[in-house]
């Protein structure tokens, strides 16, 4: 077993693990000499791990190297504790200009990628992206902020950065494009299927708590749109304004 420390969401996380595809993975974010205070550790057991690659195979009906399910389960760990520091992880694509960061969520399939690839078709290079996939959002100094993390999707896009919240947008697909914003109590319904609720009672209590403070700080939309630039255009005019009032 080998050990390192890596940083996500500005918190020092001591990680144990086994196999060159995790250290790979993290490299980006290994704090290199590290010599200060971890706020937390991980590591994976032999059981969690078998049982880790039966789930994988049996979804996706291929067999994962052990390095990949070691880093899916390592990943796991850290998600479970990410709520005692204000913070969870969110399966969204985060996109920045570098001054806000917009969330998107969607089924597979329903066009996410191909979305944010229009924002940079229509704002150029002033647009990034944070993670593809699976970001930590953290509440902090009373804002809350979406980071980058090594585990970003197959496109593997990410960066090892961070931007307020601005917006959490659901998108569906749709000849025209239109955007509303939702409610509290449809943004609640929509979040919750976007993030991990730890097993454990007091984490999950938490956790609703930051979901709870999350759609009461951050404006949820709906995004109906087709593959167009408009489409980037209609949802950043009406995201960064976030003065349209939530449907009832």
């Amino acid at each position: 077993m080998r050990s390192m420390v890596i940083r996500l969401a500005e918190l020092n996380i001591a990680v144990s693990y086994r196999h060159d595809f995790t250290e790979k993975l993290c490299r980006e974010y290994v704090i290199s000499d590290f010599d200060g205070n971890v706020d937390f550790s991980v590591s994976t057991s032999d059981a969690e791990l078998e049982a880790e690659a039966r789930a994988a195979e049996k979804v996706h009906g291929q067999e994962f190297s052990d390095g990949y399910v070691e880093s899916i389960c390592i990943y796991r760990a850290i998600c479970r504790k990410l709520p005692a520091y204000n913070a969870l992880l969110l399966h969204a694509a985060v996109i920045s200009d570098g001054k806000h960061a917009y969330a998107f969520s969607a089924p597979s399939g329903t066009g996410k990628s191909t979305h944010i690839i229009q924002w940079r078709r229509a704002f150029g290079e002033e647009i990034f992206v944070i993670n593809g996939d699976k970001p930590i959002v953290r509440f902090m100094d009373g804002q809350w902020h979406a980071f980058g993390t090594p585990w970003c999707g197959k496109e593997n896009l990410q960066t090892n950065t961070h931007a307020p919240l601005t917006a959490v947008c659901f998108i569906k697909r749709s000849p025209e494009n239109t955007i509303r914003r939702i409610d509290v109590n449809e943004a609640a319904e929509r979040i919750m299927h976007q993030i991990i609720i730890p097993k454990d009672p007091l984490m999950a209590l938490t956790t609703l708590d930051l979901l709870d403070r999350m759609i009461r700080h951050v404006p949820v939309w709906e995004l109906e749109c087709n593959i167009s630039e408009d489409a980037a255009r209609v949802a950043r005019a009406a995201m960064s304004d976030g003065n349209i009032s939530p449907n009832k």
